[in-house]
């Protein structure tokens, strides 16, 4: 099958130089809109539960598990689709999907209503992701990999910097509605970007494999259910990625939690405004956490030259010396001590993404890495962004009795301690890389 059956005209070309480049900033900013729309509900959730009168655990429903339901099932069938369809055209629709689902939210008369425009915002999102790693494996060589793919990870932190600095700013002056449309139709043009102004990239080619050959392995793997079967084995009996997955998705568990109740927990704890909490919260995560992002990306490429268990040992390293941080940050209540432990710990906790999603690309092979992408994804969404938010909502509900508005405090503060827990998968992932590596390139000649 070509890759321009989808609504493409044209061979793929390989993108050289300034190309390759402009190719991964517009994903990046594709990747951005998605972080901005999908987390715009942290910030208008005291709005929210206030115009419709819920708790917490129903706040948390809808913040991850009802999103994350539809956003992890959906990766799968869209990626299988990725893996033998024009990738760039996939994510322009998908961009077009979520942006106009999220200025419906802005519309829903009850919490109903809501949930079901959330469903679309997460089927739109499904999308984007498993063929935009595969885009960047196909534009830079895997020892550029994590640096490119922490560039696209910015669109996470970038991703919710916008969305809390905007979104508090409108919510306090205009109302939580007027924040779904003012986020979620730029994102329209930049599905207009993406579609119009990049070009599918050659598959396998920074890997040295032929177009040609690409397509013929493609082919060998039959019908789609055996391709996904395929992917299933692969990446459970490497066990270097099998435990990236588990410590992406014990990673994301935490952050996803903090991220969705963060600001709550500000408003609750320490009194502040939405403005307020909104820079804050913001740009900490923003500046900070995409600074991390970088670091992180760069860290693991620089490290690994000499010794590639690197990739993944830099992101146990800093999820032990973040700990501490967590601890110091959910025990004081005076923002001169909690916003520089804020930032010290949004930058280690930064290091993770890029690196991870990098690896992952490397120890899959290339008929396989949109599909590898979406099952990765599958794991870490269903479980961490549909869970995550959940129990920190549930705990929350279950102390409020006890410690009545610091019940968030104490929910967001027990879960931070999971991040000891995926020190040690990466750990254990870093023992076997390079080997799975080897084993890899060896039966791919």
């Amino acid at each position: 099958m070509s890759d321009n059956v989808v609504g493409g005209a044209g061979a793929p070309v390989q993108a050289t130089g300034f190309k390759k480049h402009y190719a991964l900033i517009i994903l990046t900013l594709a990747y951005t809109s998605s972080h901005v729309d999908r987390g715009i509900v942290n910030i208008l959730m005291p709005s929210i539960k206030q115009a419709f009168d819920v708790s917490d655990t129903l706040l948390g429903l809808m913040g991850g598990f009802v999103f994350a339901l539809f956003y992890a099932t959906l990766g799968v069938p869209i990626a299988m689709w990725a893996d033998r369809g024009n990738r760039r055209n996939i994510v322009a629709l998908a961009v077009t999907v979520w942006s106009g689902m999220t200025a419906a939210c802005g519309l829903a008369g009850s919490f109903s209503h809501l949930l079901l425009a959330r469903i679309g915002v997460g089927i739109g999102e499904a999308g984007s992701s498993p063929p935009s790693h595969s885009m960047i494996a196909d534009l830079y060589p895997k020892e550029q990999r994590s640096t490119a793919m922490s560039v696209y990870a910015i669109g996470v932190y970038f991703g919710a910097m916008i969305g809390l600095v905007v979104g508090g700013y409108v919510v306090q002056n205009y109302g939580w509605r007027a924040t779904f449309f003012v986020v979620g139709l730029p994102g329209l043009l930049i599905a207009l970007l993406v579609r119009y102004t990049m070009d599918e990239p050659v598959r396998g080619v920074t890997d040295g494999l032929a177009q040609a050959e690409a397509h013929k392995s493609k082919a060998s793997l039959g019908s789609y259910v055996m391709a996904l079967w395929h992917v299933f084995v692969h990446l459970w009996s490497t066990r270097s990625a099998r435990h990236i997955i588990i410590g992406l998705t014990l990673v994301s568990f935490v952050g996803y939690g903090g991220l969705i109740f963060g600001p709550s927990f500000f408003s609750r704890s320490l009194g502040l405004d939405m403005t307020k909490i909104g820079l804050i919260f913001g740009l900490t995560a923003g500046f900070i956490g995409g600074l991390g992002a970088l670091i992180g990306g760069y860290l693991a490429d620089r490290l690994s030259r000499t010794d590639m268990r690197w990739n993944a040992w830099i992101i146990a390293v800093a999820k032990i010396l973040g700990m501490p941080l967590f601890i110091v940050f959910y025990m004081s209540s005076d923002l001169t001590i909690m916003i520089p432990v804020y930032i010290m710990s949004s930058l280690l906790g930064a290091f993770y993404l890029g690196p991870s999603f990098a690896m992952i690309q490397s120890l899959t092979p290339i008929h396989m890495r949109a599909l590898a992408s979406a099952v990765m994804l599958f794991v870490l969404n269903f479980i961490a962004l549909g869970f995550g938010p959940l129990t920190v909502g549930l705990i929350s509900d279950w102390l409020t009795p006890t410690y009545g508005v610091e019940s968030l405090r104490w929910a967001l503060f027990g879960t931070s301690f999971i991040g000891v827990w995926a020190a040690v998968h990466y750990y254990w992932a870093g023992k076997t890389y390079e080997a799975d590596i080897k084993k890899l390139v060896g039966g791919d000649k």
